[in-house]
């Protein structure tokens, strides 16, 4: 009975839905099959009970919000959709930065299980019948090869005219995480990890040459590496987005973040003191675009200010959101401490935290409604919300795409 029950919660992990003409699949949260699993430890034998709870409480899929009360759902839902469309975001990638005719031979692609996104271990023809309107397995000289389909590489093509027209709007956010850091400069690889993040075309490396009057690139002496910097300062761009929201609504944007004060609960203060202490405690719209490294560290100043850029950070991303690895990442450029896991844990007002400890994302709450669905999508997000039905459709559904395709090549 208990192995019966252990098998039916293991179904619910299946990282895919079955084929069907839904528009959209329907991924169970991670933490709901955490829990799940969990309410199966009275029915197992004690040695089965214990590598389960060990299993629970390891780092990769205990939540990061321990609180069931304070998780939302509907954001959790959407690294659940992240996970569930994983080989279909990096395999066409990989594949489209492929010569023509965008093809590598199954057996090499099933030892690229990073490059592709599909877990180690399993065939990557099983990931690609998943998306039968997307991939497909060609058999060339009796090697068969993972490929795209014509359909595919004509999606492609439509979001290569995307990124071109969002081109100026790119140039200015990375312009402005530019400004955010200290010393005006960023390596061309961490830019490159953050790409898709910041909404960059993949060959954006080697277009920063195309704008002498914004970058130089340059190769830094003491590791060799391509770094690209700023060329001028532009005191129109040195404007966050809380420094925008403030003027409209300044009530809402000083009490999105608290900070403590340690003081006795009956402390007498007068109007000027409690002025102060308001100031004190909520943001008071510290500009991450200032010197950071004048602020004296370890102090409420400094706090503030680190939040502030991890702020302007996300709201510099298409979805505004990021995973941890992306804001690591930029580190030593923001001057970010080893503690500011915890001050973004305690601004739960303007973040909210999803996914497992060791692998977890940064939301801005105020970006997305209470159906966990962005209230402004930027373009590229639409283009992707449509590749995802697609993905999901099977080949007795290729009615619609095959219009669609018909429709961009005109």
């Amino acid at each position: 009975m208990a192995r019966r029950l252990f098998c039916a919660t293991r179904a619910l992990l299946l990282p895919f839905p079955a084929p069907a003409p839904a528009p959209a699949p329907a991924p169970i949260s991670s933490a709901a099959v955490a829990e799940a699993a969990a309410s199966l430890l009275p029915l197992l034998p004690c040695k089965r009970r214990k590598k389960l709870l060990k299993k629970l409480n390891s780092p990769r899929v205990a939540p990061i919000e321990p609180e069931a009360a304070r998780r939302v759902p509907e954001l959790d839902a959407v690294l659940d959709r992240d996970t569930a469309f994983r080989f279909l975001h990096r395999a066409r990638s990989f594949l489209a930065s492929l010569p023509p005719p965008h093809r590598i031979p199954l057996s090499e692609a099933g030892k690229l299980y990073r490059e592709l996104g599909f877990p180690r271990g399993r065939k990557v023809a099983r990931s690609a019948a998943r998306h039968p309107l997307l991939f497909h397995l060609p058999v060339v000289d009796s090697v068969p090869h993972l490929a795209l389909t014509p359909f595919m590489r004509s999606l492609l093509e439509e979001e290569r005219r995307i990124h071109e027209t969002l081109l100026p709007s790119r140039v200015r956010a990375v312009r402005k995480l530019l400004m955010l850091t200290a010393h005006r400069r960023v390596p061309l690889a961490k830019l490159h990890h953050c790409r898709a993040v910041l909404g960059l075309p993949d060959d954006f490396r080697d277009r920063v040459r195309d704008f002498p009057d914004d970058f130089r690139v340059v190769v830094d002496p003491a590791d060799g590496r391509h770094v690209l910097e700023l060329v001028r300062w532009d005191p129109a761009l040195a404007v966050s987005a809380l420094e925008r929201d403030y003027v409209v609504d300044e009530r809402r944007v000083r009490r999105t973040f608290r900070f403590a004060v340690p003081h006795r609960r009956l402390m007498p203060l007068d109007a000027e003191d409690a002025d102060r202490l308001d100031a004190a405690t909520t943001f008071p719209l510290v500009s991450p675009y200032t010197n950071g490294a004048l602020l004296k560290p370890w102090t409420p100043e400094a706090e503030k200010y680190r939040v502030g850029v991890v702020h302007e950070f996300l709201s510099l991303t298409v979805e505004k959101r990021a995973m941890i690895h992306h804001i690591v990442e930029f580190k030593e450029e923001f001057g970010l401490t080893r503690h500011m896991y915890e001050s973004l844990k305690k601004q739960n007002r303007a973040f909210y935290l999803a996914g497992t400890e060791m692998n977890w994302a940064l939301f801005l709450r105020d970006a997305y409604d209470e159906n966990g669905i962005l209230k402004e999508k930027d373009p590229l997000v639409l283009f992707n919300e449509k590749l995802q039905r697609y993905a999901c459709m099977t080949k007795m559904d290729s009615g619609e795409a095959m219009t669609d395709a018909s429709g961009l090549t005109e």
